[in-house]
């Protein structure tokens, strides 16, 4: 056994690289997101819904229509990287977020709703996942306006 090399080696401290700094990834319909009011209001709004992807950007459209059919002077604003909607003074009702594969559509007081929405188990948010061959839109419908008159957040 050859302690010499053994002494130098635990007499040197441990020197750990750094790891190499990953790129931030953003995503195109968040690059200028911030967390302040100048994102509120129906522009934004619709500048989320023109970058959604593919089938989703259809679902978008038919969503936002629904609510200013049902509320047409609902507000509107880009929160938490989501579109959501409220009535002013009253509170946030829906919000929508996009993910690869589906469309998330909360209800923030949901559990309130008739009937609930499938997803969630929280004290009173629900939502559903809308996948491009199953869209439930009659329903949604339904819950866009149940949740109008009822605004939670």
């Amino acid at each position: 056994m050859n302690t010499k090399k053994n002494k130098a080696a635990s007499a040197r401290p441990a020197v750990r690289k750094a790891p190499a700094a990953r790129p931030r990834q953003i995503r195109r319909w968040n690059s200028t997101a911030r967390r302040d009011d100048k994102f509120d209001g129906d522009v934004r709004v619709q500048a989320y819904i023109a970058a959604m992807p593919e089938w989703m950007r259809g679902f978008g459209e038919r969503l936002d229509a629904m609510v200013t059919r049902h509320a047409p002077h609902a507000q509107r604003a880009v929160k938490w990287n989501s579109p959501v909607y409220g009535i002013e003074g009253q509170g946030w009702f829906m919000a929508m977020h996009v993910f690869r594969i589906h469309v998330k559509v909360s209800f923030f007081a949901g559990t309130s709703l008739k009937p609930v929405p499938p997803g969630g188990t929280g004290n009173s948010a629900r939502w559903i996942d809308v996948y491009e061959d199953d869209l439930h839109e009659t329903m949604i419908d339904e819950w866009i306006r149940q949740a109008i008159a009822r605004p939670g957040t």
